[in-house]
C-alpha cells in the first residue's frame, strides 16, 4: 500500500479515536469539527480513506426522520486502519497525548471517588485492544490494573495482598514491570470478575513490550502517575 501522507494519518487517527470513544460509526461532520476543517474537506478525506481500504461508509436514517429524506453517511475504520497506525506509532511517546490522557483519567477518578469505578474499568477494557497510541495505551492500562486491584481491596486487607504489593513496588518506589505480573496475578484471584481478569491477562504481553520501549524519564512519569492513581482509589 502507498504510504499515507501526514494529513491522511491525521484524519485516520481522529476517525479511530472517535470510533472507539463512541463505539459507533462517526459522521464526517464530527471529524471536521474536531480537526477544525470544513465538512466538505472531511467528507472528501473519508472517501479517500475508503478508497484505500481504511474506512467503510454506512448509511442510516435518523429514527425521528419522517417521510422522504436523505440518509446520513457515517464512517467506521477498517481493521487494516488500526493495524497500520499501530505500526506507525512504534512505541513513540507523545507529549500532547500524555497530558490529555492523564488529565482525562484523573478527572474521572476524582469525580468517581468513593464509588466502585466499575463503569470506567469497563470502558478502559473495551478500548485497550484497539488503542493505537502507546502513550495512551500505557496510561489506560496502568489505570485498569489499579482499578482491578481496587475491586480486591477488601480481600487485600484480609489475605496479606498489601505485603505482596509492597514487595513488587506498589505503591512506593514503583517497578512498572511488576504491573504486568500483577495483571496476570489478578486472573488467579477468585473474587475478581473472570472477564475482567481475562482482559487484563490478554494485554500483559503488549503492556510489557511498550514499557520496555520507554526511556528512563517517561518510565518515571508513568510511575508517578500510577502512584497518583493508587492514592486516589485508596490502595
Amino acid at each position: 500500500m502507498k504510504s499515507l501522507t501526514r494529513r491522511q494519518k491525521e484524519f485516520l487517527g481522529k476517525l479511530l479515536d472517535l470510533y472507539y470513544q463512541e463505539n459507533a460509526p462517526v459522521h464526517y461532520s464530527i471529524v471536521a469539527e474536531r480537526l477544525g476543517v470544513g465538512k466538505v474537506t472531511a467528507y472528501e478525506m473519508m472517501r479517500l480513506l475508503e478508497e484505500r481500504g481504511l474506512a467503510q461508509a454506512e448509511y442510516y436514517r435518523p429514527e425521528d426522520m419522517r417521510g422522504p429524506g436523505r440518509s446520513s453517511v457515517v464512517f467506521r475504520p477498517t481493521p487494516l486502519a488500526a493495524k497500520i497506525l499501530m505500526g506507525l506509532a512504534k512505541g513513540k511517546w507523545r507529549e500532547d497525548e500524555w497530558e490529555e490522557a492523564k488529565a482525562r483519567i484523573l478527572d474521572r477518578l476524582r469525580a468517581g471517588k468513593a464509588s466502585d469505578y466499575k463503569t470506567l474499568l469497563e470502558e478502559l477494557l473495551s478500548r485497550l485492544p484497539h488503542q493505537r497510541s502507546p502513550t495512551v495505551y500505557l496510561t489506560q492500562m496502568v489505570t485498569a490494573i489499579a482499578l482491578g486491584l481496587h475491586s480486591l481491596k477488601d480481600v487485600a486487607n484480609a489475605n496479606g495482598m498489601r505485603k505482596i504489593l509492597r514487595k513488587v513496588g506498589l505503591p512506593g518506589e514503583l517497578d512498572l514491570s511488576a504491573l504486568a505480573g500483577l495483571s496476570v496475578g489478578l486472573s488467579l484471584v477468585e473474587r475478581i470478575n473472570r472477564r475482567i481478569a481475562s482482559a487484563l491477562l490478554g494485554q500483559a504481553k503488549r503492556f510489557q513490550k511498550f514499557l520496555a520501549e520507554l526511556n528512563a524519564e517517561n518510565r518515571r512519569r508513568l510511575a508517578e502517575f500510577t502512584r497518583e492513581i493508587l492514592d486516589i482509589v485508596g490502595i
